[in-house]
């Protein structure tokens, strides 16, 4: 893999803030970071502190390492439903429902559990709900938020008779199809992709993060796309009709496309980076908070769907929850908030 390169360590002094903690009527911390509004044509519309800044696009890059396998007509070969076809872009949590698709997908590859290289942890639902997990030895593979992605990509060997036990290999010629999905689809040449390993183990990619936006502009689209034909819409579709698959219950994901309607295809990424696609305004939307704490992210990104009217009555009320948070000390009493700060500007 190629090595870092120190000049795209710099971190972004154009960072806007995007949420504030407050304690009593005083601000008690302040997350700062950028928001990137674009429209089909990449256009830059609305931005809040640096839309350029160089953004690891962690798991938000999903449905992009989905593209190769879906366009090749991987679904078909292999019968996923529309349920793993979201899984394929998934972080889910671990629940069983979760489990279950992912080790019926591996069958369908004639695979299993064993194949996955993406590791073990703890199912992220124990968290969700407050409670505390039982050791990681009694988990496996399939637990973990990333399997569904990595049973596509185990997929996508059988179906083009490449190796598997190479699949995450930087070299290996599935990684080398995605790397060229994530070029076209973010409109960054591949010798600008900024390489790194992620969580999971897969190769991931920074991009500047109005690029990101510009993505899932693209996969909200409805026109069919020159290189990937319909397969971009597929995955959206999917992902809009099974939210519950794409994360799980009491996540943001699930929770922003249950009040999307069908019409924001969502995905969250480690450190703090949501990307979402609406379909009616033919719109990506990207954010990233820079100290990577998701508690900051959550508030802002309603904010943004807010302010660029994209919520009614409901939705607003749906998800209240997430755009102002109670903080509560350990006697429970109240604190303060997390609330938004996020203020966009008009670009175009």
């Amino acid at each position: 893999m190629p090595s870092p390169v120190s000049a795209f360590r710099s971190i972004s002094s154009n960072h806007a803030p995007l949420a504030v903690v407050t304690r009593g009527d005083a601000i008690d911390s302040t997350h700062y970071g950028s928001v990137a509004v674009v429209d089909a044509e990449g256009r830059l519309i609305y931005s809040a502190g640096d839309p350029k800044a160089l953004t690891t696009t962690r798991s938000a890059l999903k449905p992009l390492q989905a593209l190769p396998f879906v366009a090749g007509g991987g679904l078909e070969r292999f019968g996923f439903s529309d349920a793993q076809t979201a899984l394929l872009c998934a972080s889910h949590s671990g629940e069983p429902r979760h489990v279950e698709k992912v080790a019926d997908m591996l069958r369908r590859a004639d695979l299993d559990s064993a194949a996955l290289q993406c590791g073990v942890h703890a199912p992220v639902f124990y968290g969700v709900r407050g409670e505390c997990p039982p050791p990681v030895s009694d988990f496996t593979t399939l637990h973990h938020n990333c399997s569904g992605k990595h049973a596509g990509m185990l997929a996508y060997c059988r179906q083009h008779g490449e190796p598997v036990a190479s699949y995450l290999a930087f070299d290996h010629p599935l990684q080398q199809a995605i790397r060229q999905s994530v070029a076209h689809m973010t409109g960054v040449p591949e010798s600008a992709l900024v390489a790194g390993i992620d969580g999971c183990s897969a190769p991931n990619y920074a991009v500047p993060l109005d690029r990101l936006a510009f993505a899932f502009a693209r996969l909200a689209s409805a026109e069919a796309d020159e290189r990937y034909g319909a397969a971009p819409q597929r995955l959206a579709a999917a992902m809009t009709a099974h939210p519950e698959m794409v994360s799980g219950e009491g996540r943001s994901d699930l929770a922003l496309m249950s009040a999307g309607r069908g019409d924001w295809v969502t995905k969250v990424g480690a450190e703090a980076v949501q990307a979402v696609g609406v379909r009616s305004r033919r719109w990506g939307i990207a954010l990233k908070v820079a100290d990577g704490n998701p508690r900051g992210l959550h508030p802002a990104t309603v904010a943004v769907l807010d302010q660029l009217g994209l919520l009614d009555a409901e939705q607003r009320d749906a998800l209240a929850p997430w755009q102002r948070t109670l903080i509560r000390n350990y006697r429970g009493i109240p604190t303060g908030a997390i609330e938004p700060a996020v203020s966009l500007q008009a670009r175009a």
